[in-house]
């Protein structure tokens, strides 16, 4: 059964397994001063087993931040992204956020449109 927590703080072992599995690359890194400053993070666990996560950064104000969607490639198509997204909408409005902002590849447009996203002109820079 899937379960959603919020603010779990889980292992970076954890998010490094999951990282890896659904972005398809190594991924090592320490995401405890990450977590502890974003205005929310959601996993989602099955079996105990995190197996999906989102990131809510802010501003400190009233912009908050979809990072880091992730669902593990063996439970995907069942609708955990669009779960966690929601669910991120809903904790970051109680939070005190007044837009949400997700930055996506094309591709994922279909997903994000029905999530309930506008698609906006946005610029990037890449600075190291």
């Amino acid at each position: 059964m899937l379960k959603l927590r919020i603010d779990p703080f889980p292992a970076s072992a954890e998010l490094d397994a999951l990282f890896s599995a659904a972005w398809g690359s190594p991924h090592s890194r320490d995401f405890t001063a990450i977590l502890s400053r974003s205005l929310a993070h959601i996993g989602a666990y099955h079996d105990n087993r995190l197996v999906g996560f989102i990131n809510v950064a802010w501003d400190g104000g009233i912009h908050a931040f979809l990072l880091d969607t992730s669902v593990h490639p063996e439970m995907r198509r069942q609708g955990i992204a669009t779960l966690l997204v929601r669910e991120a909408m809903k904790v970051a409005r109680e939070r005190g956020a007044k837009w949400l902002h997700v930055d996506f590849e094309p591709h994922l447009i279909g997903f994000y449109r029905a999530c309930g996203f506008t698609p906006t002109a946005a610029g990037l820079i890449k600075l190291a």
